[in-house]
């Protein structure tokens, strides 16, 4: 039928209208004009939208279902327009945030919390990254920013390194490991590994510590919860790899200790986001708080080489 947004806003004025000439007046045209743009819209549907010789006028069967669908897409139409209004001059927009790095939730509070009040207009949501590929979704347009520490190579994706930190083996604090000064990847291989309820690749223990070394832990068990995960190390259940900052409140409180992975096992973490949003300007602030905040948060971290 191709029916254009015109069409429904004219069923909307003779829903509202006792006359075409009254509906004609909303919407500022003369009666001949509204007269060869309800012709076009009823031999678009084909049937009749209203019955002229009804005194007030009346919407038939199929111009009631035209009101309907005008009654929901208007707005929705309305909506649109402002938000990208507001996109134009830099006032407002989305900010869909995805956090593939599952310990990274509270060094961000502080840059959303900021973010806020810098951009009220600006819609935020935020998510987990464990039941779906964010960077696949991001590529998609369904995110618009992704916290990783794997980038992969996508096209239309552009990576900012936000800061380095250096992965540990967090243990019991009675743990004959504790007693290591340098964790060798083949001391893991009798050991239960908790992690995240990701794919191993996604993991720095293994991608950049076990693999490489062709060792495999004993067990691998999954907790969703950073907390929960110290809390089944501190209990004996196993061992666990956190970023050191994410460590640090759990080790100051002599709930468990840490290790160093080898000589070090360092990564980056990254912003990602698709190179169009790089021209918008609140997403040029996140990203300048997401680099900077931390390092007035965090405990450990180093600028990205």
């Amino acid at each position: 039928m191709n029916l254009q947004r015109k069409h429904l806003e004219l069923i909307q004025a003779l829903q509202a209208s006792e006359t075409l000439a009254a509906a004609a007046a909303k919407l500022h045209m003369t009666p001949s004009a509204l007269s060869h743009q309800l012709g076009e819209l009823e031999e678009r549907v084909g049937l009749a939208v209203v019955n002229r010789k009804a005194k007030p006028l009346h919407l038939t069967a199929a111009g009631k279902r035209l009101y309907e669908t005008a009654q929901d897409a208007l707005p929705r139409f309305a909506r649109l327009e402002a938000d990208l209004t507001r996109q134009v001059k830099g006032l407002g927009g989305r900010l869909s945030i995805a956090i593939d790095c599952h310990s990274c939730y509270l060094w961000l509070l502080p840059t959303l919390d900021q973010f806020r009040r810098q951009w009220p207009e600006v819609e935020l949501d935020l998510s987990g990254g464990f039941s779906f590929d964010s960077l696949q979704a991001l590529a998609a347009g369904d995110l618009d920013f992704v916290i990783t520490a794997d980038p992969e190579p996508l096209n239309g994706i552009s990576y900012i390194p936000l800061f380095q930190y250096e992965s540990m083996l967090i243990l019991p604090l009675d743990h004959p490991l504790s007693q290591v000064e340098e964790i060798q990847p083949a001391m893991l291989k009798d050991q239960t590994l908790i992690i995240y309820p990701v794919p191993p690749r996604k993991m720095d223990i293994f991608r950049l510590f076990l693999r490489p070394a062709d060792i495999e832990p004993a067990q691998i068990r999954h907790s969703e919860l950073t907390v929960m995960m110290v809390a089944l190390v501190a209990s004996g259940r196993g061992l666990c790899s956190l970023p050191n900052w994410a460590a640090d409140e759990y080790i100051d409180r002599n709930f468990v200790t840490a290790r160093s992975l080898g000589q070090c096992v360092f990564n980056t973490l990254h912003a990602a986001v698709r190179e169009e949003s790089l021209q918008l300007s609140y997403m040029q602030d996140f990203l300048l708080l997401a680099k900077d905040l931390p390092f007035s948060t965090l405990k450990g971290i180093a600028r990205p080489a």
